[in-house]
């Protein structure tokens, strides 16, 4: 891409944003017509019980932000590569719209079943792993961060760990929108580090997605923010896992999520401790609640202080994984 063209891309944020907001003000209101209201889990915080009848699925809102950008700037670009990372995200995005709809339909927190969530997201992984393989993006090599080391590793091993990594991710993603504009904030540094890193990688084909779904993120947390007009739910959530696995993959860098995905790794690790704690100790508990942003609501923390805290943790080590890719420049 040219100078010129990179510029383009940087610039098409804000009209991505204004598209976002757009957006929002239609698919909202339709929504809520719908009345594709949010169900509250009976063992969430109480206060939470207010927010029953938000509308859900409010993550159309920036899969259709980023949809326009991704068209629109491959037409003025001449390049689709960012297609295929936002095609990626997009089937996750409709595996979320699939659970959300039986959700609404069925009027209670749950949608598809979990083995029915992982086959498909099992699929869609290893359909996405094969076609940036057909297309020259994927190696069977893992680059170090902060070293110019990579570790060949056969292809079959290389795959397994891949779709571990992915699928994992994903539902981290999923688990950390939990309160009022936590995953979108949480998510938008994330955008930035891959938009700023493709672009320093000289593979800047690669930023047109980041940068429109940054745009769209920046939109709908106009909507998302506390006290919320709208959720993403999975929607969006497993959308958002999707974009963010596909870029780590697409720029062959996944192990950089341990960096930019820690706050996604904190919550799926309290998780995960939570239960194995809960199992050990007979029904013992090592957090008030899990995942670890409810812990904190249930400490005395507003859900802005939670936001505030978690997306300035996001953007602190997007910060130092840019740095570790020093190396590759």
């Amino acid at each position: 891409m040219t100078d010129s063209q990179i510029t383009t891309v940087i610039l098409s944020i804000v009209p991505c944003f204004l598209i976002a907001l757009i957006a929002g003000h239609c698919i909202i209101p339709w929504l809520r017509a719908m009345k594709a209201g949010q169900t509250i889990r009976e063992v969430g915080p109480k206060w939470h019980n207010s927010k029953a009848g938000t509308p859900a699925m409010g993550g159309l809102v920036f899969i259709l932000t980023a949809l326009i950008g991704v068209v629109v700037m491959g037409l003025l670009t001449g390049t689709w590569t960012s297609g295929l990372v936002f095609g990626f995200a997009l089937v996750f995005g409709a595996i979320g719209f699939l659970d959300d709809f039986f959700k609404v339909k069925k009027k209670q927190n749950l949608g598809l079943t979990a083995p029915q969530k992982l086959m498909l997201q099992l699929a869609a992984s290893a359909l996405y792993l094969f076609l940036l393989y057909r297309a020259g993006h994927l190696t069977a090599s893992l680059w170090i961060p902060f070293s110019q080391l990579r570790w060949t590793i056969p292809i079959w091993v290389y795959i397994l760990f891949a779709v571990f990594v992915i699928v994992g991710t994903v539902n981290a993603v999923n688990l950390t929108d939990g309160i009022d504009g936590l995953a979108t904030g949480v998510t938008m540094p994330v955008m930035i580090f891959f938009l700023v890193t493709a672009i320093a990688r000289e593979k800047a084909e690669l930023a047109i997605f980041p940068a429109a779904l940054l745009g769209g993120l920046g939109g709908f947390l106009c909507y998302n923010f506390h006290p919320a007009k709208a959720f993403m739910g999975d929607t969006g959530s497993l959308f958002l896992g999707g974009a963010v696995c596909g870029m780590a993959f697409a720029l062959d860098m996944p192990l950089i999520l341990v960096l930019v995905g820690l706050v996604y790794i904190i919550e799926t690790v309290s998780v995960i401790l939570q239960v194995g704690y809960f199992k050990l100790t007979h029904g013992k508990r090592l957090f008030k609640m899990s995942p670890i942003h409810h812990h904190f609501e249930l400490c005395g923390w507003s859900e802005v202080k939670i936001w505030v805290v978690f997306v300035s943790v996001s953007i602190v080590m997007c910060v130092i994984a840019y740095l570790g890719t020093v190396p590759l420049r």
